[in-house]
């Protein structure tokens, strides 16, 4: 999911973008394109720029739903991506990697994408 919000990174402020209540206000998945996108069309992997795939205001009420969700369907999360203004809207490939230590909950990716010729 290309939301730009890549382009407040390094700064941990800016990325979380909370208000004068301490509420972070980010962008995130809706249920409704997670579903789409997995149970009808068979993606098993969902990246976006953002740290989470819930958005901010859900994650500062506790409520982790839409990570539960992918996890849940042993689907992968791929956070914090970056350079996604750099990559088609259709055509690409993209590829990512990374080891899986054991018993280990995630790790760090190297991501990249593969884009037609223009």
């Amino acid at each position: 999911m290309r939301s730009d919000w890549s382009q407040r990174w390094p700064s941990h402020a800016r990325m979380h973008n909370r208000d004068a209540a301490g509420v972070a206000h980010f962008p995130g998945w809706s249920a409704e394109v997670l579903r789409l996108l997995h149970e009808d069309r068979g993606a098993l992997a969902f990246g976006h720029e953002t740290t989470d795939t819930d958005s901010g205001i859900s994650v500062s009420r506790g409520d982790v739903s839409l990570e539960r969700y992918v996890l849940d369907t042993d689907a992968w999360q791929i956070e914090l991506l970056a350079n996604l203004d750099q990559v088609p809207e259709a055509g690409a490939l993209a590829v990512a990697s990374w080891p899986k230590p054991k018993a280990g909950a995630g790790f760090p990716a190297r991501v990249f994408a593969i884009c037609p010729s223009s």
